[in-house]
């Protein structure tokens, strides 16, 4: 990014970076605030439960009715005495609920959020976790609406939780979870035991997973354009739903689904490859409206198999950071869930950024961590600045001749193009030359604008001023919300856009081509870049506009030492005036390019006759 130039043939070079930024900022910007689903629903949702004595009447009214309406099935709708009951783990708190056997809160207690709350992933009825039931008779039977008694198991490395619903002695539904003392999986089995009898094989069961993922970021809306709905299918291919709006997509074979809330997923695993589901993604919140407490509504729906006539299936769960070294030992391909970047961009991220990001930090603060990589990063693409350098004092050098060029061939394009070329081979310069080197670190600029929003260890990592380089650095709470700026000042964007100004200004001083007709204007665009830099990344991650400021300082170190110690000014001068002197034949491209324009001028003044 910070070796774009002036020239007009390195001008592609510039449009080529600036669209992929724009691109990147515009996928992942925000978009109208989409009305949510109530989760006070029937079918698709969990009552949250009222405070007033009239919905408690309610409440037990609908339920009464239910114990009279399914008949020899009412028993499950009773209502029990049974509280919820809590488990702990080494890493997670759980509580399930009698009613409808779901976790209701699922606590990861070593991580808080941007309040210093408690991150919880499941909680205040966010979540919905049912499977419907049709009997031969044509009742439908809900698992969250049906009362459970537990029966704890404390086992050497695990806790083993069965939730039992029975109407009859030999018939029952029953959840076994099993939730393990270290790690952040647990599985559930979901049983039914003598039911054959009764349910109808031609309506499979119908199982359903809903989430609302809280808000956990200081910044909604950044945190809103890496949560999130991720599925990986067939053997090794991954897909996402829209981060915009709603998207909704039935998919076949899948092995996993991730509903990542940015820093943190929850994964389910099926024993076996789902054969079809139907996938939902909501988008709840907006760049407007900065206080909502959820970023999206995730839900998967799809029909579960029987074994003779009784429903028996394993699911597997993940709850916890999503953090690619920690889903990476996983079975699986877990760790694919999270956005690296495509092709060769995340390539770099997962084989070169990462194990050297996790050396330095595993010795030094995060800060210093991502100052050295940059050194590092800056050093290694030091010969690609030392050539952009010497292809700016070239282009400087034979300034005033393409200005005499254009002069004289100002009514003759073609013409002019052919002595501008031949003036180009005569001196042993390459236009070409500077947009080269930024096309060359466009994968580095685009593996980095990647890496640092989903560095999960950034998280709570302070540095300086900055709290939390994994989000915005504010130095100033403005009171009020600026569109696409916020409602803060972050200092390290500032810091950044400074440095690419006056790079700007060094290259702009330096290579100081004429302004070609019909082409924009090289300097109010550059320009732009700090600008955009400013509104665009004052809500990014603080670890990623440091990387960029020091990025930027160091590349303006390396020019001015590249300039006074290592490249020779009046050297380079005196060879390009000796290469002038000597006629060379243009061949390859540009003889080729040269007869095609030739061809197209006698064309041109052929049908003026």
């Amino acid at each position: 990014m910070e070796e774009k130039k002036f020239d007009p043939l390195q001008f592609i070079g510039f449009i080529l970076i600036a669209l992929i930024l724009t691109w990147m900022l515009y996928r992942n910007g925000p978009v109208e605030e989409q009305k949510s689903e109530s989760n006070t629903t029937t079918e698709q949702g969990v009552t949250p439960p009222s405070s007033s004595e009239e919905s408690k009447n309610s409440a037990a009214f609908i339920q009464q009715q239910k114990v009279e309406s399914f008949g020899d099935l009412g028993t499950l709708f009773k209502p029990n005495s049974v509280e919820n009951i809590s488990i702990s783990t080494e890493n997670i708190s759980y509580e399930v609920q009698s009613k409808g056997a779901q976790i209701v809160v699922l606590q990861l207690d070593k991580f808080e959020n941007f309040a210093d709350n408690p991150l919880r992933l499941i909680s205040e009825s966010n979540s919905d976790f049912n499977v419907k039931l049709s009997t031969l008779d044509g009742r439908v039977l809900n698992t969250r609406d049906i009362f459970f008694t537990p029966t704890l198991i404390d086992q050497t490395d695990s806790y083993k939780l069965l939730m039992t619903a029975s109407f009859s002695a030999r018939q029952s539904i029953v959840f076994e979870y099993v939730f393990p003392k270290q790690g952040y999986l647990y599985t559930v089995n979901l049983i039914t035991q003598g039911m054959q009898t009764l349910l109808n094989s031609n309506t499979p069961p119908d199982f359903t997973w809903k989430t609302d993922a809280f808000r956990n970021s200081r910044s909604i809306d950044y945190e809103n354009r890496y949560t999130e709905f991720t599925f990986g299918y067939e053997e090794d291919r991954v897909d996402y739903l829209s981060l915009n709006g709603e998207d909704k997509e039935s998919r076949d074979g899948i092995r996993w689904i991730s509903y990542r809330q940015h820093f943190f997923s929850s994964i389910l695993i099926p024993s076996t490859p789902i054969a079809s589901a139907e996938l939902t993604s909501i988008d709840l919140a907006s760049e407007e409206n900065l206080e909502e407490k959820f970023t999206k509504t995730f839900k998967t729906s799809y029909f579960l198999g029987l074994t003779y006539g009784n429903l028996n299936t394993q699911l597997t769960f993940y709850n916890g950071p999503t953090d690619y070294d920690s889903l990476k030992v996983l079975d699986g391909d877990l760790e694919t869930s999270i956005p690296m970047g495509w092709g060769i961009f995340g390539w770099i991220n997962r084989v070169i950024f990462l194990p050297l990001f996790g050396f330095l930090s595993s010795f030094l603060s995060f800060g210093i961590a991502i100052i050295v990589m940059t050194v590092i990063v800056r050093l290694a693409m030091s010969p690609v600045t030392y050539k952009s350098y010497v292809s700016q004092i070239k282009m400087k050098v034979l300034r005033p001749d393409i200005e005499i060029i254009n002069n004289k061939y100002k009514d003759d394009a073609v013409k002019r193009q052919q002595e501008t070329m031949s003036l180009y081979s005569r001196a042993g310069a390459n236009p070409m030359s500077g947009c080269v080197p930024a096309l060359l670190q466009l994968p580095i600029f685009y593996a980095l604008f990647s890496f640092f929003p989903v560095a999960f260890v950034l998280r709570d990592k302070s540095f300086l001023w900055a709290d939390d380089l994994s989000s915005y650095d504010s130095v100033y709470d403005l009171g009020f919300s600026i569109p696409f700026y916020g409602d803060h000042i972050s200092l390290f964007p500032i810091l950044a856009s400074i440095a690419i100004f006056f790079y700007t200004q060094m290259t702009t001083g330096q290579q100081a081509m004429p302004q070609q007709p019909g082409m924009p204007n090289m300097k109010i665009i550059m320009y732009l870049m700090p600008l955009m830099m400013l509104f665009f990344f004052n809500n990014y991650a603080s670890g990623l506009s440091l990387y960029y400021f020091v990025s930027n300082l160091l590349t303006i170190i390396l020019m001015l030492v590249i300039k006074n110690y290592i490249v020779n000014d009046q050297k380079i001068l005196s060879k390009i005036e000796e290469n002038k002197k000597k006629p060379k034949k243009v061949g390859g491209f540009s003889s080729r390019l040269q007869k095609a324009m030739e061809q197209a001028e006698k064309q041109k003044k052929a049908g003026r006759k």
